[in-house]
């Protein structure tokens, strides 16, 4: 039987009251895999910094810590990695930059946030392009993925591996929403929803008939309390996390988009390692990724059960709600897929296809 473990388990005292969530509630996740493999040599000590924008109770942070034991483990402690999570270092974009200047190591953006480096990523910003988490793991681990990541070389970021962000869901403070003229209004005003700064993203929420904002994560949280915005779209985990219930009252299951996240680390401090450090640390997020990809999955629907109990109303969409949805949205598709490339998209439908056909 795979062993369990509590995610507020692995933090202590002042870590586990950051979280927001108390002990007892907290979902079992299926522990890390047993740290195995080889000493590295001695090639001397480095400490790694690593900023993302989630709390430590996410499951990116979970797997982040996790990642760290690997190298630590298999280097006798020279390799060390410090961990500041909830944008403590900046936004998804400003910390891509410190990895170019080499002013920061590492850092594990949602894939929406790096499109202006690789433009194939955008594919992942497709409106339900991907009908099941197992056509999106599929994806992720396809040689089409495998080539988005390598097309980082001479950006200043090494891409190491992709992990899950999730598919996204929306919330808001305004009115429940079962069908996109909910979000449009009709008699009353569409709603404001921040978006990450992706064009695609944009689209989508212009096609539903919303006044997308672009806003900063790390800002979310007092623009929708001071009513800036009226919702924001983001997996529920994320929603949990990061106590969004707080100051919004409806969440739809709308699953209109999945994202990937996108470990990636500094040229510069890969360029500084020796040759066994770096294949340490290529190995250790790939394995850190598919841990990540598996406690995501488990703690989705817990964290959307989780928002019902602290008051949440949250509209689970049928299949006639989710079509009404994605015709809404088709312009996106007429708009962007010469942009991003009609037979990556195909290849991308392909590969889901398959697994749809596997089922």
């Amino acid at each position: 039987m795979t062993p369990r473990w509590s995610h507020a388990a692995a933090l202590t005292g002042a870590a586990i009251l950051s979280l927001g969530i108390a002990q007892a509630q907290s979902p079992e996740l299926s522990a890390p895999p047993a740290i195995d493999g080889e000493v590295v040599g001695d090639h001397g000590s480095h400490t790694i910094r690593m900023g993302f924008g989630l709390s430590e109770g996410s499951p990116q942070y979970l797997s982040s810590r996790y990642f760290a034991d690997i190298l630590e483990q298999r280097s006798e402690g020279r390799l060390t990695v410090q961990i500041f999570p909830n944008s403590q270092l900046g936004d998804d974009v400003q910390m891509m930059e410190m990895l170019q200047t080499g002013t920061l190591d590492m850092t594990y953006p949602s894939s929406s946030a790096a499109t202006s480096y690789v433009s194939e990523l955008a594919v992942f910003d497709l409106p339900f392009l991907l009908p099941s988490r197992e056509a999106a793991i599929e994806v992720l681990q396809s040689e089409a993925a495998q080539s988005m990541l390598d097309a980082f070389e001479g950006s200043g970021i090494k891409a190491l591996a992709f992990s899950e962000n999730g598919y996204r869901q929306l919330s808001n403070s305004a009115r429940p929403v079962a069908s996109p003229e909910d979000v449009a209004g009709l008699d009353v005003r569409g709603l404001t929803v921040r978006t990450m700064e992706n064009p695609v993203h944009l689209a989508i929420w212009e096609a539903l008939g919303a006044n997308p904002t672009p806003m900063a994560f790390g800002e979310l949280f007092s623009a929708m309390e001071q009513g800036v915005v009226d919702g924001q779209e983001n997996p529920w985990s994320t929603i949990l996390t990061s106590n969004f219930h707080e100051v919004q009252d409806y969440g739809s299951e709308t699953r209109h988009v999945y994202t990937p996240f996108v470990m990636m680390m500094s040229e510069r401090t890969w360029d500084r390692l020796d040759p066994e450090y770096q294949a340490l640390v290529q190995e250790a997020a790939r394995q850190s990724a598919a841990y990540e990809i598996q406690i995501s999955a488990e703690y989705d629907d817990w964290a959307r059960d989780q928002l019902e109990a602290r008051g949440m109303q949250i509209t689970r969409l049928d299949d006639a709600q989710i079509a009404a949805f994605q015709e809404a949205v088709q312009p996106v598709y007429e708009e962007w897929a010469p942009e991003i490339g009609e037979e990556l998209i195909t290849e991308i439908q392909q590969i889901a296809a398959s697994v749809a056909d596997d089922e």
